[in-house]
C-alpha cells in the first residue's frame, strides 16, 4: 500500500458528519482485500478459499504463500499458456515454476496446486451456450458442428498448462512425480481433484500401450536400471544383489514397459520363473542359492512379482497390455510351455477377516463350528477367539480346524466378495480384470512376516487359460468371479 493510500485510509476515519469520501479505485481495492482478510474468520468458516486470499492483502496465521506471492504465481502460470506465447516459451515458462517447486516446502507446493485445480477452469458461460446450441442442433445437418463447438468449450485451460509443463526435458517426469505426491491430500481437499483428473487423462493419453516399449531387463543391463529393481518391487522385496541376480538368472525373465520420454524408468514390470508345474511355494523361487531350472522341461511360466513404479500414473492401465505381451515374447523364446499362472499375495485378507470373521461364522454348520470351538478352547467359538488362535499360521497342522477355517475364508474372500460388482482384493481385482481365474490357495506359500501380516502366509494361484481369457471377462462383468473347482469346494 502506498503511502498515499495509506494517508487516504487514516484521514477518512477522522472526517466529520455524514459527507461521503470518496476513496481512490486502488484503495477501494485494498478495502475489499482488507474485508477478505478477516471475513473468513470473523464469520467462523475456517480457512479463506483461494479466490479470497487472492483478494487478501495480509496473509493468515495457516496460510503458506502470501496474497500477493498468490498473485503472481497465478499470473506466472497465466503467462505459460498466454496465447501470444509461443510452444517452446511457455515450456520454458513451465521450467522456471517447476524449479520453483523443487525448491518449495510442502504447503507452498500445495497453494500451486490449488492454483492449477481452481483458477484454469472452462468459461462456464461459454459451455452453457455451446450446450445449449448442441441440443438443439440435435437432429440436424449442424448437428456435428455443433458438437464440435461444445466439446472445446469445455476443454479446461487447465489442459494446455499441462502440455506446456511437458514441452521441456524432464516435464513429463516432473508432472507424474507431482501428482504421485498430490495422492495424500486428496483425500482431505476435494478442491484438488479437477487437477487429479485432469492429469490422469491427460496420462492416459500419453500413457498409452501403443507409445509404450517392451524391453527385457537382465544381468547385462545397465546398473542403474537394475538399481531401479531394486528401488521399485513392491511385492518381495529384494535384499540384496544376489537376490536380484537370481531373479535375472538363466531360467528368469525380467520385462517392463517403458516410455520414450522417460527411457530409464520402467514403468511397470514383471518377473518370470519358467518351471516345471505350478508353483505353491514362493520361497524357492527367492532362494538365492538355488540352481537354475532345465529350461528344457520347463512347461510353466509363473508371474510372482508385478511393480508399479509411478505412485503418479495411478489410474492408468497398462497391466492387461504388458502381461499379453510377455506371453506372447515367452512362447515365442519357449514353444513348450503351455501354462502360465501367477503365484500372488492376497494384501486385503487379514484386513478383511478382521472385519467379518463373525459373519464368516455363522456360516458353519453345528459339527464344524463345535469342532472349532474344541480346537480354540472356547464353545461356541466367537471371532475374537478363532482371530487369536489364527495368530501362529505357520505352527497349526494339516489338520487344524482354525487352518481349515482360514482357508475356507480366503476362498470366500478372493471368489465371492465384491464391492461395487469387482473384486474387492485389489491383486485380484487386477488379474481377474485380465481374464484369469482363481486356481488355487496355497497353504503358507509366504512365511515371511509380510506374508504372514498381510494373509497368514496364504498365497494364491490365478491361471491365465489363454482360450477363456474373454468368457472369465465376461463372468466377471456379470458379477460372478471365475474360480476353479479347488476354490469351489472350500465354500461353507
Amino acid at each position: 500500500m502506498s503511502a498515499t493510500d495509506w494517508l487516504s485510509r487514516s484521514v477518512s476515519k477522522f472526517t466529520a458528519g455524514d459527507k461521503k469520501t470518496v476513496m481512490p479505485t486502488d484503495a477501494r481495492a485494498d478495502k475489499a482485500r482488507s474485508a477478505s482478510d478477516t471475513g473468513a474468520a470473523g464469520r467462523g468458516t475456517g480457512p479463506r478459499s483461494t479466490p479470497e486470499r487472492l483478494q487478501a492483502t495480509l496473509k493468515q496465521k495457516d496460510e503458506a504463500l502470501s496474497p500477493s506471492a498468490l498473485r503472481r504465481m497465478l499470473a506466472d502460470l497465466q503467462a505459460i499458456i498466454d496465447p501470444r506465447v509461443s510452444e517452446v516459451e511457455g515450456g520454458r515458462l513451465a521450467l522456471e515454476v517447476a524449479n520453483w517447486y523443487l525448491a518449495a516446502p510442502l504447503d507452498q507446493r500445495r497453494d500451486l496446486w490449488l492454483l492449477m485445480s481452481e483458477q484454469f477452469v472452462a468459461n462456464p458461460q461459454k459451455v452453457k451456450a455451446a450446450q445449449a446450441q448442441f441440443a438443439a442442433a440435435v437432429g440436424t445437418p449442424d448437428e456435428a458442428v455443433a458438437e464440435v463447438r461444445y466439446r472445446r468449450a469445455t476443454v479446461s485451460p487447465r489442459r494446455r498448462l499441462l502440455q506446456r509443463f511437458s514441452v521441456y526435458p524432464g516435464g513429463i517426469q516432473f508432472l507424474v512425480n507431482m501428482r504421485a505426491e498430490m495422492q495424500s491430500s486428496l483425500r482431505t481437499d476435494k478442491r484438488l481433484q479437477a487437477l487429479d483428473v485432469e492429469m490422469e487423462y491427460m496420462f492416459s493419453t500419453w500413457f498409452d500401450v501403443g507409445f509404450l516399449d517392451l524391453r527385457r531387463i537382465s544381468w547385462d543391463s545397465p546398473a542403474s536400471l537394475i538399481e531401479k529393481l531394486i528401488q521399485y518391487e513392491a511385492v518381495h522385496d529384494i535384499k540384496s544383489w544376489a537376490d536380484v541376480k537370481n531373479r535375472l538368472d538363466s531360467d528368469r525373465r525380467c520385462y517392463g514397459f517403458f516410455h520414450p520420454r522417460l527411457p530409464d524408468v520402467p514403468l511397470i514390470f514383471v518377473e518370470v520363473a519358467m518351471v516345471d508345474e505350478i508353483a505353491t511355494d514362493i520361497t524357492p523361487l527367492l532362494d538365492e542359492l538355488a540352481a537354475p531350472s532345465d529350461l528344457k522341461k520347463a512347461t510353466t511360466a509363473i508371474f510372482y512379482s508385478i511393480s508399479n513404479t509411478q505412485t503418479g500414473l495411478r489410474g492408468v492401465s497398462f497391466g492387461d497390455s504388458l502381461i499379453k505381451r510377455v506371453v506372447e515374447t515367452l512362447k515365442e523364446e519357449f514353444p513348450r510351455l503351455k501354462t502360465f499362472a501367477t503365484l500372488s499375495p492376497i494384501p486385503g485378507f487379514r484386513s478383511w477377516l478382521s472385519k467379518n470373521a463373525a459373519s464368516m461364522l455363522d456360516k458353519l454348520d453345528a459339527k464344524d463350528r463345535s469342532a472349532l470351538g474344541r480346537a480354540v478352547g472356547f464353545e461356541p467359538p466367537a471371532a475374537g477367539h478363532f482371530l487369536a488362535a489364527a495368530e501362529e499360521p505357520l505352527s497349526l497342522s494339516e489338520k487344524s480346524p482354525v487352518r481349515h477355517m482360514l482357508m475356507q475364508c480366503a476362498a470366500h474372500y478372493l471368489g465371492q466378495a465384491m464391492d461395487d460388482g469387482k473384486p474387492l482384493d485389489p491383486v485380484a481385482r487386477f488379474h481377474l480384470g485380465n481374464g484369469a481365474r482363481v486356481e488355487r490357495l496355497n497353504w503358507a506359500a509366504d512365511p515371511s512376516s509380510k506374508g504372514v501380516k498381510q494373509s497368514y502366509g496364504l498365497m494364491v494361484n490365478y491361471l491365465y487359460d489363454l482360450k477363456r481369457l474373454d468368457k472369465h471377462r465376461g463372468l466377471l462383468a456379470q458379477g460372478k468371479i471365475p474360480v476353479s473347482g479347488d476354490i469351489e469346494d472350500l465354500y461353507i
